[in-house]
């Protein structure tokens, strides 16, 4: 006569009983005592009082343990238990993305291309980590049925790539949404600027540098193109949170690459510089920025002159604003006043707390004598720079 499944593992459990209750016994005897509590017996029926069993139910996971029960305490057997059904429920996904999810797998496995519709109603409902899981499950699997069933050997378009990105970004699964970059996934996903501009927005938002690291090094593996736009915002996180070495870094390589930037590009990339106090950048910059626009913006011709006053050239850093102040339009030549204010009150001390040693006493020297010999430099050009005092 067969033996049921749960036969043979009574069988097994009463056969090592023994062992266990041993086993339980060298337990005990490590554990302390707990004055006022009577045995507690775990096992209802003809099961022996010093041993405990979970069910053999296929919905748990939980572990045969045989634990003395005289000497245990029942808040230490709770720790044993090793069933993750709380852990499941918590992580559970929403009532409408599983409903949206087994509506589309149903469809796919009776070899049906599903409505798009149903796919979009998942993405606008995805809210959670657990709900974005379902979504890419059924995105591979719409892959596959597309491509043997239908023949289609293209990946999804790239508007519906970029809305799953921002799905990914909505519901904080931002390692999913990263997947959408890389050029051969099993997603059938596109990668696109907008995806990729939606998780830089992210790391802006939060000044999450490590995730701007992780994006950098995903476009760097696929080969992705650099946009003037990415490195718009990839030049903000960086001057944002005062990070000039990944600001050097990622400007060389989209200046590599010749990106024509931005006007605000060279903004953030030449002023940081002026406050590191690297001119070298600063004329590197200058002159990649020189090829591409004819003119120059308060931020980068001040920069000029603050590279130019590192060098102790003070005559130079004022003939660079005085052909700002003549190019710029009647209602804009304020501006330069309240710059110079900038450049006298404020850029002195945060380029003394970068520089140390001798080299800041050197620099704090000579910028006493040769920021005032620039201002007055362009007083004699009729630059009205109100009530400036150096």
């Amino acid at each position: 006569m067969p033996v049921s499944g749960g036969a043979r593992r009574l069988c097994t459990i009463l056969r090592r009983a023994p062992a266990l209750r041993l086993t339980g016994q060298r337990l005990s005897g490590h554990l302390p005592e707990t004055p006022g509590r009577a045995p507690v017996s775990y096992v209802r029926g003809t099961w022996p009082r010093s041993f405990f069993t979970s069910p053999f139910g296929k919905s748990t996971n939980s572990t045969c343990l045989m634990l003395a029960a005289q000497n245990w305490d029942p808040s230490l057997c709770s720790l044993a238990h090793f069933s993750t059904e709380a852990d499941k429920e918590n992580a559970a996904p929403s009532e409408s993305a599983q409903e949206l999810y087994d509506k589309l797998l149903k469809s796919v496995d009776a070899k049906t291309m599903p409505p798009n519709a149903w796919l979009w109603s998942l993405i606008e409902n995805c809210n959670d980590k657990e709900d974005i899981k379902l979504l890419f499950q059924i995105l591979q699997r719409l892959r596959v049925f597309r491509l043997s069933n239908l023949r289609i050997h293209a990946n999804f378009n790239c508007h519906l790539s970029s809305k799953i990105t921002e799905a990914c970004v909505r519901s904080g699964a931002l390692e999913y949404g990263m997947k959408a970059l890389w050029k051969h996934n099993v997603y059938g996903l596109t990668p696109t600027i907008s995806s990729l501009h939606c998780l830089l927005l992210h790391a802006e938002k939060h000044s999450d540098m490590k995730l701007l690291e992780k994006i950098m090094d995903i476009i760097k593996k696929n080969s992705l193109p650099l946009q003037p736009g990415t490195a718009d915002i990839v030049f903000r996180i960086c001057y944002n949170s005062r990070n000039w070495r990944f600001l050097l870094k990622y400007a060389k390589r989209f200046i590599k690459a010749g990106v024509k930037l931005h006007r605000a590009a060279y903004d953030n990339l030449m002023e940081f510089a002026a406050i590191m106090g690297d001119a070298e950048s600063i004329w590197k910059s200058e002159q990649h920025r020189a090829k591409h626009l004819k003119s120059h913006t308060l931020g980068t011709a001040f920069a000029c002159a603050k590279a130019y006053l590192i060098e102790r050239k003070p005559d130079n850093a004022a003939a660079i604003i005085r052909l700002l102040y003549q190019e710029l339009p009647d209602s804009k030549k304020p501006f330069v006043a309240d710059e110079v204010q900038k450049l006298v009150n404020e850029w002195p001390s945060e380029l003394l707390k970068i520089k140390k040693g001798k080299d800041k006493e050197e620099l704090a020297e000579f910028l006493q004598s040769d920021i005032p010999a620039m201002v007055a430099s362009l007083r004699d050009a009729g630059i009205n720079l109100g009530e400036l005092k150096c």
